[in-house]
């Protein structure tokens, strides 16, 4: 199986940056530019209190704020990817001491770089990194989806994390289901296989369908399972919900849409629906099972262009979350049902189809009076390679994003992708961010 990175996913998706008369968007992964998420998963987040008006929080949760003791609040986090091995382990099949060695290591990478937070994928595609009575233990760990690896990955890291004062959210992907397309190769114990009728093939994957109320129900279930064992800080999605789009494909749930759909306007607003309805229950799952853990998402950074609707960014992107993923995130923000959001803002400052120093405003715009507090996802992984345009090939843009994010109060802090490039740091843009921004360890929001 081919490496699944977000460098990839944006790679293939820069062709569909601009929008053209009658053209049709592109597949959007995670982290791929809107037309330019996600993250392997990330097929994928950060604490906040949800409390109070994000534009003038009293913590001083826009990063330069001082609590009584002189340390400064912010947001500093790293997203550790685990769909394909992208970030760890670093291959399947590993020893138990190896896996354990290579996730500390990256848990020291991110105290040495004075961040605070860490934002773990437990679940990358209907599996689990913990002994889950729901799923089968992930693939990425031994190779063979369903074998026992020995140790609980899950649990260890929430332990470690806290070792060194880190924060440590668990991320998962609610509805991918494989990154293929054969159900005969999911472990036969795979709820998929035992259901098929809730899977849906979509672009050479497999997806759990989410516009049946019992997926809904059992992927909230499987998740919160988690959410019960270990004491975690925040409940992370990223920005996989209905697939991005592929050409020439259509997203099978005809059937659920004459079953459930009644009532709506068409099937897009059913669609948003079903997410929607996604996003509120598991914000009250997890407030009943571990009350103050914080509930967060880090969706594709265009919410809609404002060609298509004046509320939109200025952009001319080749996904819209809204449209293509049917994931209203403006939404929401502004009613409060997420504590906070993190956008992908994978873009340069400059960038016509999506400009960094557009986006940054819009959201804060956004969060502004919201409880949902507002942190920026950072294109660590592009700093220094070539093929992302001259822009990137400058170690200083990173640290550039973060000056201008600090003009906007409603901005509590940043989150890099990912954590292979925290550890690494090939072209030292991750260093002049410390040197320039994180010359002293700042607390996560609370």
């Amino acid at each position: 199986m081919g490496r699944v990175t977000r460098r990839a996913f944006t790679v293939a998706a820069l062709s569909t940056l601009a929008v053209t008369p009658g053209a049709t968007a592109a597949p959007q992964p995670p982290g791929a530019l809107a037309g330019t998420r996600g993250r392997g998963p990330r097929g994928g987040g950060a604490p906040g209190d949800g409390a109070g008006d994000a534009g003038s929080r009293g913590d001083g949760a826009g990063g330069d704020g001082a609590r009584g003791d002189g340390a400064a609040t912010e947001m500093r986090g790293m997203w550790l990817a685990t769909v394909a091995n992208r970030d760890w382990p670093s291959r399947t099949g590993l020893s138990v001491a190896r896996q354990r060695g290579e996730l500390t290591a990256l848990l020291d990478a991110a105290v040495r770089r004075r961040l605070n937070t860490v934002f773990f994928q437990a679940r990358p595609a209907a599996d689990a990194l913990w002994p889950s009575p729901y799923e089968p233990w992930s693939q990425f760990l031994t190779g063979t989806q369903g074998k026992d690896p020995g140790w609980d990955p899950l649990g260890t890291a929430v332990e470690e994390a806290h070792a060194r004062g880190l924060r440590l959210h668990a991320w998962f992907n609610p509805y991918r289901v494989a990154l293929h397309d054969d159900p005969s190769r999911l472990a036969a114990s795979h709820p998929a296989r035992k259901h098929p009728g809730w899977v849906v093939p979509y672009g050479g994957k497999l997806y759990y369908n989410p516009g049946l109320p019992e997926v809904r129900a059992f992927v909230q279930e499987a998740m919160l399972d988690a959410v019960r064992r270990y004491p975690v800080d925040g409940v992370h999605f990223d920005d996989y919900f209905y697939p991005y789009p592929v050409a020439g494909h259509s997203f099978g749930d005809d059937a659920a849409f004459a079953r459930h759909g009644g009532g709506f306007t068409g099937r897009a607003a059913w669609r948003r629906d079903n997410i929607d309805r996604l996003v509120r229950e598991t914000a009250a799952g997890v407030a009943r099972v571990r009350p103050g853990t914080r509930f967060g998402v880090s969706p594709f950074g265009v919410w809609r262009n404002a060609s298509t609707d004046s509320r939109g960014s200025d952009t001319k992107a080749g996904a819209q979350s809204y449209d293509d993923l049917y994931a209203d995130t403006r939404t929401w923000v502004r009613k409060g049902w997420i504590d906070y959001i993190v956008p992908q803002l994978y873009w340069n400052i400059g960038l016509s189809a999506a400009d960094y120093a557009k986006l940054v405003p819009w959201w804060a715009e956004v969060a502004r009076g919201s409880r949902t507090r507002l942190y920026l996802g950072e294109a660590l992984y592009k700093a220094g390679d070539a093929s992302q345009g001259k822009a990137w090939r400058d170690p200083e843009e990173l640290s550039r994003h973060l000056t201008l994010a600090k003009k906007y109060p409603q901005v509590g802090g940043h989150v890099f992708f990912a954590a292979k490039e925290v550890a690494a740091d090939p072209a030292g843009a991750l260093a002049r961010v410390v040197a320039g921004h994180y010359r002293q360890p700042a607390r996560p929001p609370r």
